[in-house]
Parts: structure tokens; sequence; C-alpha cells
């Protein structure tokens, strides 16, 4: 009798496994993600309930954006991604675990959102700070995360040096020379864009934090008692936000029905609403149109337009002994 009956438990539980698994979805996102997620979680649960009739658990994981590449190829069991670098998502694809034609798989290159790097500085601005030149200046100390690890970093660096191919005419090696200009006066790098904000607004860490439109505006109205000051500069990179699906992961999960819709949901009006209350430029021109008087207007240049594509900027800034190294070595 006892076998039997544990036969019987056995069944019944390898029977319902798979319908738990698909209605669970664990999203592996970047550092700052935290509190757009918190508030756009809680309405896709909602609109898979009414889809579905059934309920979903959406577990979070934050971090650099590139560390979070990583920890999935080394087996965090990511069902979905939703980064800020496309290289990381690449780095997916070439692991085996995203398809390589990710891009095409869901609207605008797979990207339901975007921001761009911009700054925010104390009450009343002291330091008078404007544009990137004045990161350069040797009494202006700016804080952002580290581009090995963040892609936060990455597209404050990137955007810094296309400003200043913008000024010295395509000169790289004067373009070069701006960078680690920046890059030595910022007093510490730390890994992730909410450990740069941390250091800034509650260690009270350098004059301007350099990180997403997003984020500044976030952390503006979070501690309106500071008094910081958005500061939009006059060009700044256009920073997507891609996303896709761990396909591999999300089949041996049995979550891809799920997760697939929740991908999808993210280019939803409601979905974008949310996105826009956020603080992030989104992709739904009426969502947009409706918010378009809380952004500041600036010259937004692409990856592509200035070198070349993310495959050159791997190749030449962010691979071993790039120029992004050189920068470092000469801050």
């Amino acid at each position: 009798m006892i076998p039997k009956l544990r036969i019987a438990a056995l069944a019944l539980l390898l029977g319902t496994t798979p319908a738990l698994a698909q209605d669970k979805i664990l999203n592996v996102s970047y550092d700052v993600a935290r509190e757009l997620f918190e508030a756009l979680n809680p309405e896709f649960q909602a609109h898979w309930k009414e889809k579905s009739g059934r309920d979903v658990t959406i577990d979070q994981s934050h971090a650099g954006s590139s560390k979070q590449a990583r920890a999935i190829l080394e087996g965090l069991p990511a069902d979905v991604v939703t980064f800020n670098q496309e290289t990381d998502i690449d780095a997916l694809a070439k692991g085996g675990m995203v398809a390589e034609n990710w891009r095409d798989a869901f609207p605008n290159g797979a990207s339901p959102y975007y921001s761009l790097p911009s700054f925010l500085v104390r009450k009343g601005n002291p330091k008078g700070i404007k544009d990137w030149s004045d990161l350069a200046r040797e009494d202006v100390k700016p804080v952002f995360p580290n581009p090995k690890t963040s892609g936060n970093g990455r597209y404050t660096y990137l955007a810094a040096y296309a400003y200043a191919l913008a000024q010295d005419g395509g000169d790289d090696a004067k373009a070069q020379e701006f960078v680690g200009k920046i890059f030595a006066n910022v007093p510490v790098f730390d890994t992730g864009g909410r450990a740069a904000t941390q250091t800034f607004a509650e260690r009270e860490i350098g004059d301007v934090l350099v990180t997403f439109e997003a984020e500044t505006k976030g952390i503006a109205k979070q501690y309106a008692d500071q008094g910081y000051e958005v500061v939009t500069p006059s060009l700044s990179l256009f920073a997507a936000f891609p996303i896709a699906l761990v396909t591999e992961n999300a089949e041996k999960n049995g979550s891809l029905e799920v997760s697939t819709e929740y991908l999808n949901w993210l280019y939803t009006p409601e979905a974008q609403e949310t996105l826009a209350e956020n603080s992030y430029r989104v992709t739904d021109k009426d969502v947009f149109a409706k918010h378009a008087g809380e952004f500041d207007d600036v010259k937004l240049v692409t990856v592509d337009e200035v070198f070349g594509g993310w495959d050159k900027v791997q190749a030449e800034h962010l691979a071993d002994g790039g120029i992004l190294d050189k920068v470092f070595v000469n801050r």
C-alpha cells in the first residue's frame, strides 16, 4: 500500500509541476530598474490573470547589465532579460541562450523604451555644470558606474566620447584625451548604476551624477528635500533598453508562453504609460506625445551613426586592450 501511495503522490506532483512552472518568471534586469518593475509587474499579473485565468509569480534580479549576462551564462536561470545594453544580449546569443536574431523577435529592434545619459547636480548647481565639457574641469567630480561592468557606465563613456568627436571634428586622439580627463575626475567607480546613485545621494560624494535620464528624474523626486536638479546636456547618446527571451531556460522551465507574453506586453499602451510615468521615453507615439512636455529637447546620436555599430564598439573600445582600457590607464 505504501509504495502505491508514494507512486500516486509522485504522479500527482509530476502532473502538476509544469502548470506551476509556466506561471513563474525570472526577469533578470539592469541595476536601476527595481522601481520600474515594481510598478510594471502587478499590472502584468492582472493582465495575465484576465487572459489566462492563472496567477503568475515574477521574480526579479538586478545588477550591472554585463554582470547579469555573465551570471546567466554561468547558470542564473533567467526566463527573460530586460537589459540596457545590446552587447550583453549578444553575449547571451553567442552562448546559445538567446536566439541569434533576437532583435527581430519584438518591435523596434526589441527595445520597447529608451533613455539617454543625463546629469543630476546638487541644489543650485553650485559648479555651474551644463554640458560634458564641464565634467572635464579639474574642479568637478563626476560620479558614474564603471563602464567595464555596467551598461549604464558604458553609455556615459560613449556619450562623452561622441560629444568630444562632435566638438573636435572627429579627432579620436582628442576625444580620448577629453574622456581621460573626465575619468581622472571620478572619485570612485561603482560596479552598477544604483551603487553610483548611492555614492552621490547618500554618501554625498561628487558634484554631478551621470546616469540615465529616468534615474536622474527618479532620484530628484525621491530626494526632493535635497533640491537636486536635472541637467540635460546639449548632446547625448540614444540608449536602447533591449529585451529578449532566454529560450533555453524558458523551455526548460515551462515558462515559454507567459515569458513571451510578458515581453510583448511591454509594448502595450498600459505598460508604455507606466514606463513614461517612470521617466522613460517610450516608443508608443500617442503615449509619448502625452508626456512630451516632461522631457527636455536634446540632440540624440546613435551608436551606429557615431561609432559604426555595436560590433565595432566591442572590437575597438570594449575589448581587452581597446580604447576604454587605454582611457583607464591614462586617467
